[in-house]
């Protein structure tokens, strides 16, 4: 199918950018179907509240990407089909997807549903909404501000690849990467699984790294990248690192 920017028309949705969408909404659907099949009942109360704040953070901020930029949301649905991904992203990306994603559940409906291991109380749900919330609102602004917003590490020289330096990238470089570390981090909290934050806290190590060998990686390859890391000091958390 032809792309509609070729003919000087604002860019639609094609089927990449239509499979993000439908990933986006399956996936916090896949993940509480997985956690009550492991957990052999669906009476997880806090299991149907993270689906309500998953689908709307998850897949309510990439509609509002698709409507503000359908060509980024279509680049993102293409990155399988990148000849230049780097083998340390290819790794990292899949660790992140194992332990942020599928693992968890598994382990937090034998924790919460079937063996009762450990019981965080009501703070948890209101800690975790409230992270989770905070995730979606960093991660749906990094991508409004930057079009550069692709899946994979890659000096993007076909798209005119610049610095991003307004919005949440004005405070910290990778504000996309905290997003996502803290999705991970506040679903065992909304579940409400202690279990649950031992493979969300791999999925952050592996976010940790792969911001690290990004942050290289344009330094190295992207002209004023240095200049902008000198002045944003800050990769992942204002004040820290």
């Amino acid at each position: 199918m032809p792309n509609s920017a070729d003919k000087g028309c604002r860019p639609v949705l094609r089927r990449p950018g239509i499979s993000v969408l439908v990933g986006t909404f399956l996936g916090p659907v896949t993940q509480v179907l997985l956690l009550f099949a492991i957990a052999g009942t669906f009476n997880v109360p806090r299991a149907w509240l993270y689906l309500v704040v998953g689908l709307t953070g998850i897949f309510g901020g990439t509609v509002l990407v698709a409507r503000a930029n359908p060509e980024l949301v279509n680049l993102r649905g293409e990155w399988k089909k990148r000849k230049d991904i780097r083998p340390w992203d290819k790794r990292l990306l899949i660790v992140y997807a194992l332990f942020g994603f599928y693992v968890p559940p598994a382990i937090m409906g034998l924790d919460v549903g079937r063996y009762h291991w450990s019981s965080l109380g009501p703070w948890s749900v209101v800690a975790g909404t409230a992270l989770f919330c905070l995730g979606s609102v960093l991660i749906t602004w990094a991508m409004l501000v930057n079009t550069h917003f692709e899946v994979t590490v890659r000096i993007q020289s076909d798209r005119g690849h610049r610095i991003i330096s307004t919005g949440p990238y004005a405070i910290i470089r990778h504000p996309g990467y905290l997003g996502a570390s803290l999705w991970a981090l506040s679903t065992p909290l909304i579940i409400g699984s202690a279990f649950g934050l031992i493979p969300a806290a791999i999925a952050v190590a592996a976010l940790v790294a792969r911001t690290f060998l990004e942050d290289r990686v344009l330094q190295a390859e992207l002209p004023t990248y240095a200049e902008y890391a000198r002045r944003v000091r800050y990769r992942l958390l204002p004040g820290i690192w």
